[in-house]
């Protein structure tokens, strides 16, 4: 092989093997996706609200052992003030989620808790406090009434409109475990006045229609039966004259 052929060789070769290395070569994707916070042990849920510069609050909840109760806390960071405090409380059931308002627009932040428990039903508790300056204080929600309460099978749906909390839940036939879905929802809005919670339902289900038609129908009176009570009456008032003319006959002997 002469030179010129082994100069062909070699130059056909290399752009062989230039060729395949490009092929093989791949972009590399420098972006790294960030992983999710793990909550460990014996921290069960964790969430950060901010609610304005240098006012944070950590919802946290923690305990060993069962996993339907525990413990609850709310981290606040005063980071402004350089001031932190922590509040406690018995948790029953597991943590939904957790959200921020100011329902009665005094400039003081309301934390909320929701917690779903278990039983024969999926209920709801809901921790409350508001924040100001002197610490926390605990807000009694309210419990449904027994009207409210009609249909009640839990799975509630909890979320903040317009500064107020609004929850709705699905209304089933009857309270037991054979009940079945209506269809329809019941809604309510939830607002604070005096430290206190107001609730107004905003809703018309099916259970408030058929109460109200059941008490405010007049009962229907048909036309058979007016006949019949007119004609009981004709038959009475011919009896009572016909007694009044043997009395008076009596009499004139």
């Amino acid at each position: 092989m002469n030179f010129k052929h082994q100069l062909y060789f070699l130059t056909l070769t290399a752009c062989v093997l230039t060729a395949g290395c490009s092929e093989d070569k791949k972009p590399v994707n420098n972006s790294v996706v960030p992983k999710k916070p793990v909550v460990m042990d014996p921290f069960r849920y964790h969430k950060l609200i901010e609610v304005s510069p240098g006012q944070d609050y950590d919802v946290l909840s923690w305990g060993r052992g069962s996993k339907i109760a525990g413990a609850f806390e709310i981290l606040h960071s005063d980071s402004s003030a350089v001031k932190y405090t922590t509040t406690t409380g018995d948790l029953d059931g597991v943590i939904v989620d957790s959200y921020n308002s100011d329902m009665d627009l005094d400039g003081n932040p309301e934390i909320l808790i929701q917690a779903k428990g278990r039983d024969t039903i999926n209920y709801t508790n809901i921790y409350a406090f508001e924040f100001n300056n002197s610490g926390a204080h605990k807000l009694d929600f309210p419990k449904l009434t027994k009207s409210q309460r009609a249909g009640y099978r839990g799975d509630d749906n909890f979320y903040i409109k317009e500064g107020k909390l609004v929850r709705e839940f699905p209304i089933y036939d009857g309270n037991t475990k054979t009940a079945k879905p209506t269809g329809a929802k019941r809604q309510f809005e939830y607002g604070l006045r005096n430290n206190e919670f107001t609730i107004k339902q905003l809703s018309k289900d099916s259970t408030t229609n058929k109460t109200a038609s059941a008490t405010t129908a007049p009962a229907k009176t048909s036309n058979s039966d007016k006949k019949e009570s007119t004609s009981k009456k004709s038959k009475t008032h011919k009896v009572e004259h016909h007694k009044k003319k043997k009395r008076r006959h009596r009499s004139e002997e």
